[in-house]
C-alpha cells in the first residue's frame, strides 16, 4: 500500500479497519476487547474508526497477541559504529537543524535590523 498516496485521515482510517479486520479474525466482539484491555467501548469504536490515541492502540495490540508488529510499523534506528565514536557514547537527543542556512538578516545585530526595517 502507498501510504503516501493517502492524507493523514486515510491512514487513520486503513489502520482502524486493520484494527477491525484483526479482532473479527480472532472472533473477539468490541465489547470483550474493550473488557480485556480495559479500554472503554467507546474507545474500541474511536479505534476502529481511524481515532484514538497511540496508547489505547497499544493495549489493543497486546491483547490481541500482535505487539512484535509495531517493529514493522516503526522500525529500530541503528547507528553505525563511525557516527557512535562520534558521539563518544552519548545518546542523542535533539536535532541539530539546518546549519549553515541563516540568512543574512538573521546574522545582522539587533540594530541593523532596526535600520533595515526602518528603512535606512
Amino acid at each position: 500500500m502507498d501510504y503516501y498516496a493517502l492524507s493523514d485521515k486515510g491512514i487513520e482510517s486503513e489502520l482502524g479497519q486493520r484494527l477491525k479486520s484483526l479482532r473479527l479474525q480472532k472472533n473477539i466482539t468490541q465489547k470483550e476487547l474493550a473488557e480485556n484491555t480495559t479500554l472503554s467501548l467507546n474507545t474500541i469504536k474511536s479505534l476502529e474508526s481511524g481515532r484514538g490515541k497511540i496508547s489505547s492502540l497499544i493495549a489493543v495490540l497486546r491483547e490481541l497477541g500482535t505487539l512484535d508488529q509495531l517493529d514493522a510499523l516503526i522500525p529500530v534506528t541503528s547507528i553505525s559504529p563511525i557516527q557512535l565514536v562520534k558521539m563518544q557514547g552519548k545518546v542523542r537527543e535533539r536535532a541539530s537543524g539546518e546549519r549553515g542556512q541563516s540568512s543574512a538578516q538573521d546574522q545582522s545585530s539587533p540594530q541593523e535590523y532596526s535600520k533595515v526595517k526602518a528603512g535606512w
